[in-house]
């Protein structure tokens, strides 16, 4: 996805969006963020193949509703996917559901989208303020504790310990990384 604003060095906003549409996917979503508010503006911005148009300031919220809303439209084969397996990890997307081996886990949403980006980024060390918008997005004000007891919770009810094979640890004044541990 491409966010792009109008005032970009060099060039206008538009000529870089005809550029992109000329020279990349078709596919790829272009969302235009910008103080320019006139009608002509807006105009311009769909013309040049923008597919959506929003205008500064830009509230938290609608930009992440707006964001979610063109990668669907753009990829909807990512998204109708409802079940992602890692080994013997099942998360169902559209429920919510998790399976350890066949087994259901009780688990809150929270826990759930934790665990699940925890896996999606296997080996990568995410930052606290990344977990944070990824997994409370809009509670921005939560306790750090509640971070680190849902991680807890997490590696404790899948069982994410060296002996299964995997391994959640924090990483010293950064955040946490998810590790499948070999042999």
């Amino acid at each position: 996805m491409l966010v792009l604003d109008w005032q970009v060095p060099d060039l206008s906003g538009p000529e870089v969006l005809r550029w992109v549409r000329d020279k990349l996917p078709r596919t790829i979503p272009v969302l235009f963020i910008t103080s320019r508010s006139g009608e002509d503006d807006i105009v311009e911005g769909l013309a040049a193949g923008a597919d959506d148009y929003m205008i500064k300031p830009i509230r938290r919220s609608e930009l992440v509703a707006r964001v979610q809303a063109l990668l669907r439209r753009a990829y909807p084969i990512q998204n109708t996917s409802e079940q992602i397996v890692f080994n013997d990890y099942l998360f169902e997307t559209r429920s919510g559901r998790l399976t350890l081996a066949g087994k259901p886990i009780e688990i809150t949403q929270k826990e759930f989208d934790l665990a699940l980006l925890f896996f999606r980024n296997l080996g990568r060390p995410l930052s606290r303020a990344y977990i944070l918008e990824a997994v409370w997005s809009r509670d921005v004000d939560i306790p750090s504790r509640t971070m680190d007891t849902h991680v807890s919770r997490v590696r404790s009810k899948l069982q994410l310990r060296p002996e299964n094979g995997y391994r959640l640890a924090p990483v010293y004044s950064y955040g946490y990384r998810l590790e499948q541990l070999t042999g």
